[in-house]
């Protein structure tokens, strides 16, 4: 099954630049392991002189913008990509490999992509130039780029047909900087991964102090608040400083079953999920719907369009079923289950939106309409006091009306006694302040519901589900959902 470390390149004691950059080029290109050297590809670069094209951007780009790291430069990324044994042809991995790189650097950074055969298992070796094409930037290794590049390998592998570890760990023969695909975690994040590492095993809190212990870890429980200091390091932790999930309240909730956290958390590779965009990153893409490619023929569309579609239709049906995984999705009823749920709650918090709109609206006018009632009773009392005297009328005409219009408002609403206006201020903040709390989580209720329902009829296509089939589901559902209300 597809798997993939990114780690970083830098200059050693007593190294060169050049012969940092010229050694690893060599390695993956090195003829016995890349059949002769037919299995190496590359962008926006001769892989015969890779290394030196590698430099000359080095040397352009402290020119143009004067900057020099010095020992401290990262001079180029190292990218591996490894197939499961037999799944996978020598020339088809390279593809991947190639497209893998293509989408990673987003075409900004010249690379070199070598497929070794050396092994059981097939492999890619792609080292890019941490000096952009342009030569006026660096590349950002922002945090969770081995998780923005195994979400891309996923996407290539489903889209090949090539299976992928569904729930991947961190490998125990590998160093943090491999594992994590940037600079060394500090001593919290490492405290929190073996937090969770130890966690699932215990089942209450004194256990998890044990398991603590037995990893290593000195706990001073003495005090207020809980501290742990693992060997090597110089000042303790206190629990409580590690926030989130991983704070001694978070990890007795966890103990009881009171907070569900998925894997992911205290650091470790986390399951698929939108990734945080960045230089180098990838925006996560939103699943489509399939397309009805017969149907579009038939309106007249050619072979060009037939071949396209088809290969749309791949990527979508592999978008759809990692979204599917991460979500925790694996069978069509669940699916339907929590795409109706999600169309649910999205309808049903558009409706307090929609009716704290028009509360608003209402408290509004309703101060509109008491400001102008209030500013024009004495006018209307001596109108009243006149007899209803025709002259006084058409003199104070337009004050009689409004104070005529404000009154039959304040009859269709019923009220018989008016309200402060104190009291409606106080009313449309509290109002205001509840329709913005409403509005924070109405777009990602928007972007489940319509994930879920595009992936339900992405499914339902996939698994030639019939119109039949989907309106007996859909009443199934229905019943069993007023069961549950009853």
């Amino acid at each position: 099954m597809a798997t993939t470390w990114l780690k970083n390149l830098r200059i050693g004691k007593k190294q060169k630049r050049a012969s940092v950059i010229a050694n690893i080029i060599d390695y993956v290109k090195n003829p016995q392991k890349t059949d002769g050297g037919k299995l190496i590809t590359s962008y926006a670069c001769d892989s015969r002189f890779a290394d030196e094209e590698f430099l000359l951007a080095k040397r352009e780009y402290e020119h143009i913008t004067g900057r020099s790291q010095g020992k401290r430069e990262v001079i180029a990324y190292h990218i591996r990509q490894s197939f499961k044994p037999g799944e996978v042809d020598a020339e088809t991995a390279n593809k991947i490999g190639h497209e893998l790189a293509m989408s990673f650097t987003k075409g900004k950074h010249a690379f070199i992509v070598a497929t070794h055969i050396d092994r059981k298992h097939v492999h890619n070796h792609i080292i890019f130039n941490s000096t952009t094409i342009s030569c006026d930037r660096k590349f950002n290794n922002f945090k969770h780029s081995s998780k923005a590049i195994r979400r891309i390998s996923d996407l290539l592998c489903l889209e090949n047909g090539l299976s992928i570890i569904e729930n991947p760990k961190p490998s125990k023969g590998r160093n943090y900087t491999e594992v994590m695909g940037n600079k060394e975690p500090t001593w919290q994040e490492k405290l929190r991964w073996k937090i969770d590492e130890v966690l699932p095993a215990c089942s209450t809190f004194e256990d998890f102090l044990a398991a603590m212990k037995a990893a290593g870890y000195a706990v001073n429980d003495k005090r207020k608040h809980i501290s742990l200091i693992a060997p090597g390091q110089k000042q303790p932790t206190r629990l409580n400083t590690l926030k989130g999930d991983h704070t001694e309240t978070a990890i007795r909730e966890r103990l009881a079953g009171v907070r569900i956290v998925t894997s992911g958390a205290g650091g470790r590779l986390p399951d698929v999920q939108k990734v945080h965009p960045g230089d180098g990153g990838t925006d996560h893409k939103r699943v489509s719907l399939l397309i009805d490619i017969q149907a579009n023929i038939r309106a007249g569309k050619g072979e060009g369009y037939e071949r396209w579609a088809r290969i749309f239709n791949i990527k979508e049906a592999a978008k759809t079923l990692l979204f599917l995984q991460e979500n925790g999705i694996d069978s069509y009823d669940d699916l339907l289950q929590k795409a109706a749920s999600a169309s649910r709650d999205f309808s049903a918090l558009s409706q307090k939106i929609k009716d704290a709109d028009k509360r608003l609206a209402e408290i509004s006018e309703l101060q509109k309409q008491i400001g102008t009632y209030s500013k024009t009773r004495s006018t209307y009392a001596k109108y009243k006091a006149s007899g209803w005297d025709k002259d006084f009328y058409e003199s104070q005409r337009t004050d009689i009306t409004l104070h005529r219009a404000a009154k039959k408002h304040f009859d269709r609403l019923g009220l018989k006694k008016l309200p402060t206006i104190a009291l409606l201020k106080q009313e449309y903040a509290a109002l205001a302040a509840e329709k913005k709390k409403l509005y924070s989580g109405y777009r990602a209720a928007k972007d489940n519901m319509r994930e879920l329902v595009v992936a339900k009829d992405n499914a339902t296509k996939i698994l030639g589900i019939t119109p039949e089939v989907q309106k007996h589901d859909a009443r199934h559902h229905k019943q069993q959902d007023n069961s549950l209300n009853r």
